[in-house]
Order: structure tokens, then C-alpha cells, then sequence
């Protein structure tokens, strides 16, 4: 089983979130034994903003467990497909492409998305097997 995740889940478990933290961690550690859990660029890139220093967030990533795995062009292309259906139908700014480009890569690189943000991958993603860390 391959799982792709999302920044939010990350930032759960390494800012020790007191509200999300512990069912993001039981959930990651679930997919892990399940599995290899990827993190896009993009992830990656908003994972690593919340640390000092790339080598804490390298270091932070890798003893996690998790494997980088970069957007390829037909998962770029099919998040632009998505963008462009949420802005034509009124979609706020309150979005921004690198959701859909998280959405994207995990619809062709993986079998689910480990996120909180279910609504919206259910919504733009439709298919995408989604595990909420916290529903468990």
C-alpha cells in the first residue's frame, strides 16, 4: 500500500499539535507499517519551511521514514485540470495550486492521501482514497 501525505499531517506530528498531534502520529505509523508513504515537492518544500534549517528537516523527514517523490508532468498537468474547475465554478483564492498539485500527485502515485483536509480531496479528487487521522 502507497500512501502520499499532506503538509497538515506533518506539521501535526512535528509541532507536537496538541489538538491533531497524537492521531496524526498513530495514523503515520499505520501507514508506515502498511506501506511506503511518499511526500511530493510540495510537501516536502512546506514541511521544511517549518524547521531552522534544511538539515533539521532533512534529518526530521528521513528518520520518519518517509520517501521524496517528485510531481511528474501528468500529475501537474491534471492539478492545473482541477485548478481551473474550481476557479471557473467560483472557487475562492482561499485555495492555492499547491493543494491541487498534493491531490494530483497522489491520485497518480499512490493508492490514498493521509490528510485532515478530506472535504476538499473528496470534493476535487474524486476516487482518491483518503485516510483522516482525525476520524481514527
Amino acid at each position: 500500500m502507497i500512501t502520499a501525505v499532506d503538509t497538515s499531517v506533518l506539521l501535526d506530528i512535528f509541532g507536537a499539535d496538541a489538538t491533531f498531534g497524537p492521531a496524526s502520529s498513530r495514523s503515520m505509523r499505520t501507514c508506515l507499517d502498511e506501506g511506503q508513504v511518499l511526500l511530493c515537492d510540495v510537501v516536502w518544500a512546506e514541511a521544511c519551511a517549518a524547521f531552522p534549517h534544511q538539515a533539521a528537516a532533512s534529518e526530521a523527514l528521513d528518520a520518519l521514514g518517509v520517501t521524496f517523490d517528485a510531481l511528474d508532468r501528468d500529475a501537474a498537468s491534471a492539478a492545473a485540470e482541477a485548478w481551473r474547475r474550481y476557479r471557473k465554478a467560483g472557487g475562492p483564492r482561499t485555495r492555492v495550486i499547491a493543494d491541487f498539485l498534493i491531490g494530483a500527485h497522489a491520485v497518480s502515485r499512490a493508492d490514498r492521501l493521509l490528510t485532515r483536509d478530506r472535504s476538499f480531496y473528496r470534493r476535487y479528487f474524486t476516487g482518491l482514497d483518503i485516510v483522516d487521522p482525525s476520524q481514527s
